[in-house]
């Protein structure tokens, strides 16, 4: 159903009333009640959210949908039901409760959502102090695209100490974060090489500037690593696929001193740690995602706003690969599991 863009402020925990409609209503969200395939994904109506304290209420225009969600809805990381998904959102707030921004009433913003679910809505909550009001000039679409994943990609750049002159493998480097890994760490000062499987995927991140592109579906795609760099491996690795392909991507860090960081299981399994490759030959493992989500508060905002001014300044340009109705999320979620997407994924309520 649509939405009006305005609504009077809220001075108490009770949302305002939509002009428009009745202010006892019902919203479409795209939800489980079972884990599952993707059409587990049920097209239902529930009733409107209110903003809590520190909270503010999003008429969702476009949502985001991660990798993550495909783990969540399969049971790979199992979280109470029924649950909706979706933690990138972007739209106009319509309400905002307690001890929220008054001035963000009627802005139109991107934002993550309260416990980083309920994304796949017409209506959602979201964190007031991680909402951030569209710069003047960028589409809501690469709004959304990169002030989340562009700042998780600024985070894990800084937690390796992607240094200039690094030498950087990307895994899944077509992936939405992926293609933001490769533009950044080509802006840090890096020689990037992408990893990525076929050659759509490979001339995307060329596209984004990656230096070098590797078929990791190839068996010796490390050895074609230890080509373009003199034998010597990638300084830096960042793994987002996990499983044997991780562990490959462990075997193309340079040695000694290649800096490995994990930050997903695409794949569906962790990366295998085997101290006899990494150990002997001087390499260290680390899990920066979870040092991303560590920093103040503060830190991650600042990530964010700078994510969205580098994306209004055209110097960091997310990818679309696909938009689709709400109702129809379980489709997205086949895209993704295919891996047929490059670039991001967005639903439109």
């Amino acid at each position: 159903m649509s939405r009006t863009a305005s609504v009077a402020q809220v001075d108490g925990p009770d949302a305002a009333a939509v002009p428009g409609r009745p202010e006892e209503d019902s919203m479409h969200v795209s939800r489980i009640h079972q884990f599952g395939p993707p059409q587990v994904l049920r097209y239902e109506q529930v009733d409107d959210p209110e903003p809590a304290a520190g909270e503010v209420l999003v008429a969702v225009e476009r949502a985001g949908v991660s990798y993550g969600d495909v783990i969540v809805r399969a049971g790979r990381h199992p979280v109470p039901l029924p649950y909706v998904p979706g933690v990138e959102v972007g739209g106009r707030v319509v309400a905002v409760g307690d001890g929220a921004d008054p001035a963000l009433l009627d802005r139109r913003v991107v934002a993550c959502t309260v416990r980083n679910a309920g994304g796949y809505a017409e209506l959602a909550r979201a964190r007031a102090g991680y909402t951030f009001a569209v710069p003047d000039g960028l589409g809501l679409d690469r709004a959304v695209a990169a002030f989340q994943a562009g700042a998780v990609a600024l985070g894990l750049l800084a937690a390796m100490r992607v240094r200039p002159g690094d030498t950087v493998l990307v895994t899944a480097a077509a992936g939405r974060i992926g293609l933001l890994l490769v533009q950044l760490a080509r802006a840090a000062g890096g020689t990037v090489i992408a990893a990525a499987g076929g050659g759509p995927k490979l001339a995307a991140a060329r596209e984004a500037g990656a230096a070098h592109a590797v078929d990791y579906t190839d068996p010796d795609w490390p050895d074609q690593v230890r080509q373009v760099t003199g034998g010597r491996g990638a300084e830096v690795v960042l793994d987002a696929v996990g499983g044997t392909l991780g562990a490959q991507a462990i075997d193309a860090a340079a040695r000694p001193g290649g800096r490995i960081g994990i930050y997903g299981f695409a794949s569906g399994t962790w990366t295998p740690l085997d101290t006899a490759a990494i150990v002997p030959a001087g390499r260290s493992v680390s899990g920066p995602l979870s040092l991303v989500f560590a920093k103040p508060a503060d830190e991650q905002r600042a990530d964010a706003e700078q994510a969205l001014a580098l994306a209004a300044g055209g110097q960091l340009v997310p990818r679309l690969h696909a938009e689709y109705p709400l109702a129809d999320a379980a489709a997205a979620h086949t895209e993704l599991a295919a891996r047929h997407t490059i670039g991001g994924v967005q639903l439109l309520p």
